[in-house]
């Protein structure tokens, strides 16, 4: 239960409906008990008919006919008193798989690129997913079922010791029994849970990376290697549920058992009692095999309430050790922080942990409010690692990076991210409408500033061809565009934003060299006074940029103006050269 105690927090803040589900229980027990009480009065009432001749059969009538009407009423109010014990303790249980799924998301968002590089899409999705419900269940019906279960053992414990202490211990010899069996079955199904919530995490990554690489597949054709290593997977899986479903069916039988057992004591020794005039009634007996009764259901449920826990306490340690993880890049600086959109890197160096590759080595320049500065070099060569670290996704290794002469870890996270448009290398788009998606960039855009960001980004007219137009939905990462339409829509999404700060990560890769030269047109009158970072591998892309820098294996190996570098005669010129001559020959 240690891992369970995280939990604390939400039954404090969910007290009063706690404590509201609490009392209803009470009550509802207590109303419950009524019926044993009056069934015992009923013989008894009987009895006397056929011991008492003054005692008319009219008045035995009566008395019988009032009990039953009883029976009926407490029944009636133990059965709503019951009702509002879910209503209030498993709807408390809903508002906290809310909150800890909420809690869950955010940290979700608040963790660095490393850890989405360390663990798998399924297992992140399961977690929030399988594992809350798991934990949802101990809160509702675990919680519920074990409240249910003490307040029902304690009072009929009580009314039991009150009408015959030697019988009703007579009665709870098979307890100790059942104690142990729950307790050896409980710590079984702890370890068989935490295999099974593990395997089923690698089903649903195995399967989330199948659904996201079923273009490859299938241009592959490798339907049929994947659907024997999903079978091997899944076999695995089943293997480890029946293994746990084996252990948590012995409960229910053992239970019952246990119970028929506690009835047969109640009708031996109560019989042999009566005989002997301790008892002075059968209504007695009667009354014990009742009591008996109402506890085999929450005995039986004391199998299931375990296996509940086990399987929550399982899962919460999953979610623990998650919530656990300190996000490497915090916010430093809690108060507002106005962006202009100075950016200046100083002899900056930046590693990979995960791979250990050194992306940047001792880089240095400084690109002033309104200035566009362009970086080419080849693939790998650290371009995209300064865009990374301009939006503060990783931290320098080395070095300092300042935003409007702030050092950026001082600048507020979430000010300096919304002062920058972002157009990655891989556009990715929302299973959403290409609208909506445009607007991400800005919620509350009208129509008219999508229509002019998609202008602007040379995508309008394929929209307007679709059937939908702008509500066309997009399949999942977008995949009902081709790769050039979704990076015109994701430049689209950074412009309609309007931040200080623009930076596109070789965005126009997938476009041909017309559809480029009129996007590059048009964002340089957008950029005119926005700090605009371009990284590309073409010069015509770079050439119009007040400066330009070129890496190369994480250093700077030149930098100046178009005409400055082509003077040089060194990569750029070779480069330019080299894709001005393939230009001709198109």
């Amino acid at each position: 239960m240690k891992e369970l105690r995280y939990l604390n927090k939400y039954f404090v803040k969910y007290k009063y409906s706690f404590l509201l589900g609490i009392l209803f229980t009470i009550i509802a027990q207590i109303f419950s008990l009524f019926t044993p009480k009056l069934i015992s009065k009923s013989f008894k009432i009987i009895e006397s008919f056929s011991k008492d001749n003054s005692i008319t059969k009219s008045v035995i009538q009566q008395e019988l006919i009032s009990n039953i009407l009883l029976i009926i009423a407490t029944t009636i109010i133990a059965g709503f008193l019951s009702f509002m014990m879910r209503q209030t303790l498993i709807v408390m249980s809903r508002h906290v798989e809310f909150d800890l799924k909420n809690e869950v998301f955010k940290q979700y968002e608040n963790l660095s690129q490393n850890f989405y590089k360390q663990n798998r899409t399924g297992d992140l999705m399961n977690r929030i997913s399988e594992d809350v419900s798991k934990v949802r269940m101990y809160v509702g019906p675990a919680v519920m079922y074990s409240i249910n279960t003490f307040i029902r053992f304690t009072i009929v414990i009580v009314y039991m010791f009150n009408v015959s202490p030697r019988l009703t211990l007579f009665t709870l010899l098979p307890l100790p029994l059942l104690s142990y069996a729950i307790f050896k079955l409980s710590s079984e199904i702890n370890k068989r849970s935490t295999i099974f919530q593990q395997y089923l995490s690698k089903v649903s990554s195995f399967t989330q990376e199948i659904f996201s690489g079923i273009r490859v597949i299938k241009a592959y054709s490798l339907e049929n290697q994947h659907q024997k290593n999903l079978e091997v997977l899944a076999e695995e899986s089943k293997t480890k549920s029946m293994s746990l479903s084996k252990i948590q069916a012995l409960f229910g039988p053992l239970m019952i058992a246990l119970i028929g057992i506690s009835n047969l004591v109640v009708i031996y020794f109560g019989g042999l009692m009566y005989i002997e005039g301790t008892i002075k009634s059968i209504g007695t007996i009667a009354e014990f095999i009742l009591y008996v009764n109402m506890l085999t259901w929450p005995v039986a449920s004391l199998g299931w309430v375990s296996s509940m826990i086990q399987e929550a306490e399982a899962s919460q340690k999953r979610i623990n050790e998650f919530l656990k993880i300190e996000p490497e890049i915090k916010n430093k600086n809690p108060n507002k922080s106005a962006i202009e959109g100075g950016i200046s890197f100083e002899n900056v160096s930046y590693t990979y942990e995960d791979t250990n590759i050194k992306a940047l080595d001792n880089v240095t320049f400084t690109v002033h409010k309104g200035e566009t500065l362009a970086i080419l070099g080849k693939t790998g060569s650290g371009k995209s690692s300064i865009i990374s670290l301009i939006s503060r996704l990783y931290d320098v290794t080395q070095g300092k990076i300042t935003i409007d002469k702030n050092e950026i870890s001082t600048v507020n996270l979430f000010d300096l991210r919304n002062s920058i448009g972002i157009v990655p290398q891989d556009a990715f788009l929302f299973s959403d409408s290409i609208k909506n998606n445009i607007k991400f960039g800005k919620e509350n855009a009208t129509d008219e500033e999508v229509i002019w960001a998609a202008k602007s980004a040379e995508v309008h007219t394929n929209i307007i061809g679709f059937n939908k137009q702008y509500e066309t939905i997009l399949g999942e990462r977008g995949i009902t565009l081709s790769g050039g339409q979704k990076q015109r829509v994701s430049i689209a999404r950074a412009i309609i934003k309007n931040p200080p700060i623009l930076l596109f990560d070789d965005c126009l890769s997938a476009v041909d060299t017309e559809t480029e030269e009129a996007i590059l047109n048009n964002l340089y009158e957008i950029c005119k006074d926005k700090t605009t970072i371009i990284v590309s591998h073409r010069v015509s892309s770079a050439k119009n940029a007040d400066r330009i820098i070129i890496i190369d294996d994480g250093k700077i190996i030149e930098q100046g103006s178009h005409n400055q570098l082509i003077n040089q005669e060194g990569y750029y010129a070779a480069l330019y050269l080299k894709q001005l001559s393939e230009k001709e020959l198109q």
